[in-house]
């Protein structure tokens, strides 16, 4: 995400460190400010639009940002998650990507944006109804399709390999029943499902770690949560490790960009516009709370004899798997991807955690409880002492 391509919880992925760098999905602040507006909205075409969910994560954005512009938004879900939220004048049309697609049948639009997909049969079953009636298909990916996590992969990096019996047969329960193993590859598969059905109409967008106000995951929001209370915090590793990850509100609104300007290909979507090390996030995070928290750095050796993982216990650091916080973004940066800053980011995170249930608030997703965390840092002195 990845969101992950779908609204997957950090809590339901306990497998290995590595599984969890490659899904990300399932990562951006920035150096540049705010979200500048290639084209003003008196001045872009109009657009039928039809986003797949737009009601979870991301797809709020994308809504509120195409009515902003003047296109006509189409969503089509089940229906069940943030059913009240729709903007005036959007279109809902209920059924499901398991076979029940017949509400998006004998209807037309110009750009159709699949969120949610996971598994490469929606892709192929959304497409024999779509086929002819959109013009142009946009599936939003991941970087966890990449095979290899060592090293900074581009767009034309090897994809990862499917090693099941039959992709086709793939269910969401089964994936998790298998520690999401096979998350990145089926993404790889619904790509090459989107680019069959869809030969030079089709714009796939491989996002790093999406953050920021609606994140469900929590894998960003730790972080302005925990520095927020103040104190001692643990900090992972070396503060110059990178980290990378981009905000819902910054890819929402490039993909609809994009989509206006007829844009085709693959596109890596994660951030900022240069390396940022996890030390200038936290600082970036710490004075944009005006906090008082100070970072105990404990390096990644220790933190992995102490059981603590990259990503899930510490998130957005990638541990000893670096290569992936290095994902090469060139491409996007050229066709106009941008990023707000940091502060806005932790400040919006923060507000919205703050507005849900208390809860929800009393058990983030992700990162250490705050009794592990005073264990290990404890160990840590001790050992330093």
């Amino acid at each position: 995400m990845s969101q992950l391509g779908s609204p997957l919880t950090i809590n339901t992925m306990k497998t290995s460190r590595r599984h969890f760098i490659k899904v990300s999905a399932a990562s951006a602040f920035a150096l540049s400010t705010g979200t500048p507006r290639l084209l003003l909205a008196n001045t872009v075409k109009p657009l039928r639009i039809l986003i797949l969910g737009g009601t979870g994560f991301t797809g709020p954005f994308q809504v509120k940002y195409a009515l902003s512009r003047g296109h006509k938004v189409t969503v089509f879900n089940r229906g069940k998650t943030h059913p009240d939220e729709l903007p005036k004048g959007v279109e809902q049309l209920v059924g499901d990507r398991n076979g029940q697609l017949d509400a998006l049948k004998g209807k037309q639009w110009d750009v159709c944006i699949d969120n949610p997909t996971t598994l490469p049969a929606w892709v192929r079953d959304a497409a024999q109804v779509l086929k002819g009636n959109v013009d142009r298909y946009v599936f939003i990916s991941t970087i966890s399709v990449y095979a290899d996590t060592n090293t900074g992969p581009d767009e034309n990096a090897t994809l990862a390999k499917y090693e099941g019996a039959d992709p086709y047969k793939e269910t969401l329960e089964a994936m998790r029943a298998s520690g999401f193993k096979t998350y990145g590859p089926l993404k790889a598969l619904s790509e090459q499902e989107t680019q069959k059905w869809f030969p030079g109409e089709s714009l796939i967008i491989r996002p790093g770690l999406i953050v920021g106000p609606r994140d469900e995951t929590d894998r960003f929001t730790y972080w302005p949560v925990r520095i927020d209370r103040g104190g001692e915090v643990l900090a992972p590793g070396d503060a110059k490790d990178p980290v990378q990850f981009i905000d819902g509100r910054d890819l929402a609104e490039w993909t609809i960009r994009m989509a206006e300007n007829g844009e085709i290909g693959i596109y890596n979507a994660t951030g900022p516009a240069k390396e940022l090390g996890v030390g200038g996030m936290l600082d970036g995070i710490k004075s944009a709370l005006n906090s008082n928290a100070t970072f105990t750095w404990a390096d990644a050796a220790f933190l992995k004899q102490q059981k603590v993982e990259a990503w899930s216990d510490m998130p957005v650091w990638a541990g000893d798997e670096l290569g992936l916080s290095r994902t090469n973004i060139s491409r996007a940066l050229a066709k106009g991807l941008t990023f707000r800053p940091l502060a806005d980011t932790a400040r919006d995170a923060l507000t919205w955690f703050k507005a849900q249930k208390p809860e929800r608030q009393a058990k983030l997703r992700a990162g250490l409880t705050s009794e592990r965390e005073k264990e290990v840092l404890a160990t840590w002195h001790q050992k330093a002492g």
